[in-house]
């Protein structure tokens, strides 16, 4: 008997990155009832299994061979992956995802006079990713002394351990808490698939399959799908409202004058832009969402 080719996904156990991976994977159909916590789960309709882990671990369990793709931050897998350019490192990039998005940035205490990186120049910087850092430092031909810390960054110009930090910011609410703004961005994160370089064909065409579905679900998020009524002489002004839109469809109505124009649209449909569609003769508009959606 054939033994059944499966593929091995590093997901992290806990935390919103697996939160939404998780919903992403419900929204594509996959659902992963892990309420017992395994750490290892195999999912019955597929040929995958998802382990769940620590995010700093994926990437090199994935180098390593002994999962063939994972889910982790794009700041998380840079850093692994500067640390390692000097040995052999088997994960690549696969596949954008497009949530859990934050940036890697310097920030300084408030009253810091910050105008360029040639402000930073000689220095102390805290941060929790040093490769990145370093990297960044030196591009721009910037001198300055790297501390490494394991948390806790915004307070250690506070303890007099930095000058100032290096950290990733989403909303930086907690760099004003501490007496802090962000001054550069030096690095966009966001979630992302990585995969093993070396995975087999086989392998890579069940990847290739469920990174089909996840595409088809984000893209779904992302749209909506409005119906409408207009007149036949404003066709082309009223399409042209529409967000995203490609080719509506434009069907007959029991009044000559007027079609119904259905259509997808790939941007966000606000109140503003619904005002508009009103104003230029638009009628009984609806904005939909979309379960399930495939080019």
């Amino acid at each position: 008997m054939t033994k059944e080719t499966r593929i091995l996904i590093a997901m992290q156990k806990s935390g919103r990155l697996s939160e939404k991976s998780l919903e992403l994977f419900k929204q594509s159909g996959i659902v992963i009832n892990n309420g017992k916590r395994q750490l290892l789960y195999r999912i019955p309709e597929l040929p995958i299994d998802i382990l769940f882990v620590r995010d700093d671990d994926i990437p090199m369990l994935v180098s390593e061979g002994t999962c063939d793709l994972g889910i982790v931050g794009s700041n998380v897998f840079k850093e692994v992956e500067l640390s390692k350019k000097d040995e052999e490192f088997n994960a690549a990039h696969f596949f954008s995802l497009g949530f859990a998005k934050c940036r890697l940035s310097l920030a300084v205490p408030e009253h810091f006079d910050f105008h360029s990186p040639q402000s930073i120049d000689g220095l102390r910087i805290a941060t929790t990713y040093p490769c990145i850092l370093k990297d960044f430092l030196k591009k721009n031909k910037l001198k300055c002394e790297v501390a490494v810390m394991s948390g806790s960054v915004e307070i250690s110009p506070h303890l007099k351990i930095s000058d100032i930090i290096c950290d990733i910011v989403s909303t930086g609410a907690t760099l004003v808490e501490n007496g802090m703004k962000e001054a550069y961005n030096i690095f966009d994160s966001e979630a992302i698939f990585i995969r093993n370089t070396k995975i087999s064909d086989e392998k890579l065409k069940i990847a290739s399959k469920l990174v089909s579905r996840l595409d088809c679900a984000l893209i779904a998020n992302k749209s909506k799908y409005v119906m409408l009524n207009a007149p036949k002489s404003k066709i082309k002004e009223i399409t042209n409202l529409l967000p995203g839109s490609e080719s509506p469809t434009i069907m007959p109505l029991a009044d000559e004058n007027k079609v119904a124009i259905h259509a997808v649209c790939s941007e966000p449909v606000f109140w503003d832009t619904m005002e508009k569609l009103k104003a230029a003769g638009a009628s009984s508009i609806l904005v939909l969402p979309i379960e399930k959606m495939m080019l």
